[in-house]
């Protein structure tokens, strides 16, 4: 499985990090306010925000906390103004990184992501070294046991989806980053229920992972996953379901 068709398994794996729920609550208050910094604090008129708020009433945080975000974007409140940046590594392997971070203290993320791509053996990429190996496409994921591919398809297509194909028992939605939030909005509106919605940095090219390097790479996506200034981590291994199976 690639890095990026991995949910299935490595999600649940990772339930025990995202229930941490402070860091996690402290990722989405950044994404709201941000959010809001840029496209304004009606959530009718920012798709962006839009998708901040269910994620954010999706993981049960109290409104006020959404309110007091949604506030320090659009300046209503005090707050320290973050900034969105993309980080380019290596791990272990050659493995390619592309981290997405949304911080306050830009040299306390680059110290701490840079700390822990060379301690796993990687190192630090300049900028475009590593991001022409990936595509920004929005991702959205459906459970196959729960629903049909003639199911999504119908209602993807529809809505302006590019392509929807079945991975690792999950029926993926492609689109656009453009029509994300469209499409995600018209799959909503039809009842179906996504395991995972994003736009994401799809690998055009992977890297086979052997056990040993397939341990390092898990760990030190962890790792990164579990910082609070990083958004999200994108990666071009592959993993094979038997390697998968022997590290759960």
């Amino acid at each position: 499985m690639s890095g990026h068709n991995k949910w299935s398994t490595i999600k649940r794996q990772k339930a025990v990090v995202d229930a941490k729920r402070g860091k996690k609550f402290t990722k989405l208050v950044k994404e709201l306010t941000v959010a809001a910094r840029l496209g304004g604090g009606d959530p009718a008129g920012n798709p962006r925000l839009r998708l901040a708020i269910q994620n954010a009433r999706a993981a049960s945080m109290p409104a006020d906390n959404v309110d007091r975000a949604i506030k320090k974007g659009t300046g209503a409140l005090e707050g320290g103004e973050i900034q969105e940046l993309v980080y380019e590594g290596y791990g272990p392997g050659g493995v390619a990184f592309m981290i997405e971070v949304s911080t306050d203290n830009t040299n306390r993320s680059l110290s701490e992501i840079r700390n822990m791509l060379e301690k796993a053996g990687g190192s630090f990429a300049k900028n475009g070294a590593v991001a022409f190996l990936f595509n920004r496409r929005g991702m959205i994921r459906f459970d196959a046991e729960k629903y049909s591919e003639d199911q999504i398809m119908e209602s993807a297509l529809e809505a302006g989806a590019e392509d929807v194909v079945t991975e690792d028992q999950q029926i993926v939605v492609y689109t656009k980053p453009e029509d994300f939030i469209t499409v995600k909005e018209a799959m909503d509106a039809a009842g179906l229920e996504s395991l995972v919605a994003q736009v994401a940095l799809i690998p055009s090219t992977s890297v086979v992972c052997d056990a040993e390097l397939a341990k390092k790479i898990l760990a030190l996506e962890e790792r990164l996953e579990d910082n609070e200034d990083v958004a999200n981590v994108f990666a071009n291994y592959e993993i094979s379901e038997d390697i998968m199976s022997s590290l759960s």
